[in-house]
C-alpha cells in the first residue's frame, strides 16, 4: 500500500529507553493525558492524538540542535505517536470513564478499587492486542484507519514530494469538512476499509439516525441495536474460536493457531484476576452468596473479554468503536442476572476500561508495520512491536497516575465523563422485561446477518455498531466515500488504491487535528 520508507535493518532499532527519547515520551504522555481527560469530562469524547504525536516529534527534529536530529527517524516519530495516543485513550476512555461511574452514583468508596481494576485491565489490553496482532483474528493487512493516516502523515513528512502534496490537500480538505461538520473520518475510511463491512456501517448509521423522524420509534431505547450486537457478538466470538482452532495441515499455521489459543486462554484467565482483585477490594465478596460472587467473578471477566474483542474488529474494519454501547450492554445484561448496584459498577467500570486501548495499539501497531515496510524484515518488525509495547505502556503508566492525582479536582467540581451518569442511571432504573425480550428478538437477526457475512466481512457487528452511533450525517460520508472510492479506483486504474489511502489519511488526519484544537477555539 505504501512505498518503502528508509531501512534501518542494518542498525539497532531506536530503543525508547533512551535518555532523551524517555523524557518526550514522558512528557508527551502528560499530554496526552490532560488533553484526554480534558475532552472527556467537557465533550464526552477523546481525540486520536497519533498524529499530533507525529507533528511535535517532526517539530523537534527540524530545531537546530544536533542531538534532536535523531527525531528526524520515522521509527522514532512512530514511538512518539505510541505513547502520546495510548496515554490519551488510557486517561480519558479507559480510566477516567470507569472511575465516573461510581462517582455517579455516590458511591466514592468504590472510586479507588475501580481504578486499581481499570489500570490492570487498561495495561492488559495493550499486551492482548500486541500479541494478537498479526494473526488471523486481527491481521496486520486489516485496515485499522487511523494507524494508516499516521503512518501516512508520517511518511509524507520524511519524503515530501506529491505524496506530500496530496496528503497536505487531504488535510486541509479534512478540517474544511469538519469544520461545516462533515464526519471526515467516516469518509476516509469508506477510502480504505472493506466494502462490504462498511456498506453496513453506513446503513446501521443511517437507520439509527432517520427512524424517529421517518418510523416514530426510537430504536435506542427499544434496545434494538443491544439485542443486534449481541447476536452478532456472540457469532464473532463463535467465528473467532473456529478461525484459531481449525487446523489446516501447514505446520507454521498449526503453529499459529496454537499460540492465538494460548493467547486467547491466558488472557481470559488474567481478566478473571483483575475481576477477583477489583471484587476484593471493593468488598463484593460480602455483598454477595459465593455461588453469586463466582458467577459475577465468571462473567465479569467473560464480558470484559468479549468487549475487548467486539471493539477490536469494530475499530479494525471501520475505525469507529461503540465502546460505551457495548459496555452498556454488559451492564442490561448484568442487571438482568441480578447483581447488587456495587457489583454492576464495577462490571460495567471493567468493561468499559477494554477495548480503547486495545483498539489503539492496533492502530499504533499498523503504523508501525507499515512504516518498517510491512514485514520485509521480520527481524525489524518484531523488535520494532516490541519498542511500540514498551512505549505504550510508558503511555498507560504515565495516564494512570496523571488520573489518580487529578481526579479528586475534577469530581470535587462535579466534572465527569456524561456516559458515567448513563449507566449509574441505568443501575437505578433497573432493566424491564420488555427490554430483555427486545434483547432476546433482535439477537436473532444479528446473528444471522454476522453467519452470513463471515469473520473477513463482520457484516453483524459493523451493523450494530452503526446502529449504536447517532451521528446520520456519518453514514451519508460512509456511502458518499464509497462511491467515491469505486470511481476513483476505476479512473485511476492500477494507481487508484494509492490514491485513496492518501486521501483517506489526510481526510482522518485532518479531522483529528480539527477535534484536538476545536476546544480551544469554542471554549469560553
Amino acid at each position: 500500500m505504501l512505498p518503502p520508507t528508509p531501512a534501518i535493518s542494518e542498525e539497532k532499532h531506536p530503543r525508547v529507553l533512551e535518555p532523551l527519547m524517555l523524557v518526550v515520551l514522558i512528557t508527551v504522555s502528560i499530554l496526552g493525558s490532560v488533553v484526554g481527560i480534558q475532552m472527556i469530562v467537557t465533550l464526552g469524547i477523546s481525540a486520536n492524538t497519533s498524529i499530533i504525536g507525529a507533528l511535535i516529534a517532526i517539530i523537534i527534529s527540524r530545531i537546530p540542535v544536533s542531538l534532536l536530529k535523531r527525531f528526524r527517524s520515522v521509527h522514532r516519530q512512530n514511538q512518539v505517536q505510541t505513547a502520546i495516543s495510548s496515554a490519551t485513550f488510557g486517561a480519558a476512555n479507559s480510566l477516567f470513564i470507569p472511575i465516573g461511574v461510581p462517582f455517579a452514583m455516590g458511591r466514592p468508596e468504590l472510586i479507588m478499587p475501580m481504578l486499581i481494576g481499570a489500570t490492570l485491565a487498561m495495561f492488559l489490553d495493550g499486551v492482548m492486542l500486541y500479541r494478537m496482532f498479526g494473526s488471523k483474528v486481527f491481521p496486520a493487512s486489516g485496515t485499522w484507519p487511523a494507524g494508516v493516516a499516521t503512518a501516512e502523515s508520517i511518511i509524507a513528512g520524511d519524503q515530501g514530494g506529491k505524496k506530500a502534496m496530496m496528503l497536505g490537500g487531504g488535510l486541509l480538505v479534512g478540517v474544511l469538512g469538519s469544520m461545516l461538520h462533515i464526519p471526515m473520518s467516516a469518509l476516509g475510511v469508506a477510502f480504505i476499509g472493506n466494502m462490504w463491512a462498511l456498506l453496513m456501517f453506513g446503513i446501521g448509521l443511517l437507520i439509527r439516525g432517520y427512524a424517529t423522524p421517518v418510523l416514530g420509534m426510537d430504536i435506542n431505547k427499544l434496545f434494538i441495536p443491544h439485542g443486534i450486537m449481541i447476536g452478532a457478538g456472540i457469532v464473532a466470538l463463535v467465528q473467532v474460536s473456529a478461525s484459531v482452532m481449525k487446523n489446516e495441515g501447514k505446520h507454521a499455521v498449526v503453529e499459529e493457531d496454537r499460540k492465538i489459543v494460548s493467547v486467547l486462554g491466558q488472557g481470559f484467565v488474567a481478566f478473571l484476576l483483575v475481576s477477583l482483585i477489583a471484587a476484593l477490594v471493593a468488598g463484593l465478596a460480602t455483598e454477595m452468596s459465593l455461588p453469586m460472587f463466582l458467577g459475577f467473578l465468571l462473567f465479569a471477566a467473560f464480558a470484559a473479554y468479549v468487549h475487548e474483542l467486539i471493539v477490536g474488529i469494530a475499530a479494525m474494519h471501520a475505525g469507529w468503536f461503540p465502546a460505551f454501547a457495548v459496555a452498556l450492554i454488559t451492564l442490561v445484561i448484568g442487571i438482568l442476572i441480578g447483581f447488587p448496584p456495587a457489583a454492576l459498577a464495577i462490571l460495567v467500570g471493567l468493561s468499559a476500561s477494554t477495548g480503547p486501548a486495545f483498539a489503539d495499539m492496533g492502530y499504533d501497531l499498523k503504523t508501525g508495520y507499515l512504516l518498517r515496510g510491512e514485514g520485509r524484515d521480520p527481524e525489524l518488525e518484531r523488535e520494532g512491536r516490541r519498542q511500540q509495547l514498551i512505549a505504550g505502556m510508558i503511555g498507560f503508566a504515565v495516564s494512570a497516575l496523571c488520573v489518580l492525582l487529578v481526579y479528586d479536582n475534577f469530581f470535587a467540581r462535579n466534572l465527569f465523563p456524561p456516559v458515567g451518569k448513563v449507566y449509574a442511571v441505568t443501575i437505578a432504573a433497573g432493566v424491564s422485561k420488555e427490554i430483555a425480550m427486545n434483547l432476546l428478538i433482535w439477537a436473532i437477526p444479528g446473528a444471522l446477518l454476522q453467519w452470513v457475512g463471515g469473520a473477513r466481512r463482520q457484516l453483524g457487528v459493523l451493523m450494530a455498531t452503526g446502529l449504536l452511533i447517532n451521528v446520520p450525517a456519518a453514514g451519508w460520508a460512509v456511502l458518499a466515500g464509497l462511491l467515491l472510492r469505486l470511481f476513483i479506483v476505476r479512473r485511476y486504474k492500477d494507481a487508484g488504491e494509492t490514491v485513496c489511502s492518501t486521501m483517506a489519511a489526510g481526510f482522518i488526519a485532518g479531522d483529528a487535528l480539527y477535534n484536538f484544537f476545536k476546544p480551544i477555539f469554542t471554549s469560553k
